[in-house]
């Protein structure tokens, strides 16, 4: 993918030509990467949540309160990412399988469907093609664009 310069808030993602003619933008690196350090920080938070919980139950001048404070919330992170981080990887590889699939779907509907109107195009620019015939094809890929599948053309 190539980085190109933000005109105004809007970005949109720059397809460089490759054999499909696109690039993927969805990085299944990435996906994984988040999914991981989503879990860590979940992690984190229920083990600081247990050890605050625990903290309730251990009187203030316990000998070694903190040490273990601390092992009760490392012992609740790390069971609770064992529990929860398969499940958000293998979910993470469905989602950007998935995501993968729609955006090529996406990107060759949009290159065929530019490809039609160019086609439609040349033939409005040609001079030899009858008037009626120009607008039946015009007005049957705006149809098809609208997703309206019923055509009644006259006689």
């Amino acid at each position: 993918m190539q980085i190109s310069a933000i005109n105004g808030y809007l970005s949109r993602p720059n397809f460089t030509a490759n054999k499909n003619g696109y690039e993927n933008p969805i990085n299944r690196g990435t996906e994984k990467g988040l999914a991981i350090w989503g879990s860590i920080g979940g992690s984190a938070f229920i083990g600081a949540t247990a050890a605050g919980i625990g903290s309730c139950f251990i009187k203030s001048g316990a000998k070694n309160r903190a040490l273990k404070l601390s092992g009760i919330g490392v012992a609740a992170g790390l069971i609770t990412m064992a529990l929860t981080l398969p499940a958000k990887l293998y979910n993470t590889k469905v989602n950007a399988f998935t995501r993968e699939k729609e955006m090529d779907v996406f990107s060759r509907d949009r290159e065929l469907k530019s490809n039609i109107m160019e086609e439609v195009n040349k033939e409005v620019k040609d001079e030899d093609v009858d008037l009626d015939q120009k607008i039946n094809h015009y007005t049957s890929v705006q149809m098809a664009n609208n997703g309206n599948g019923i055509l009644i053309k006259g006689a």
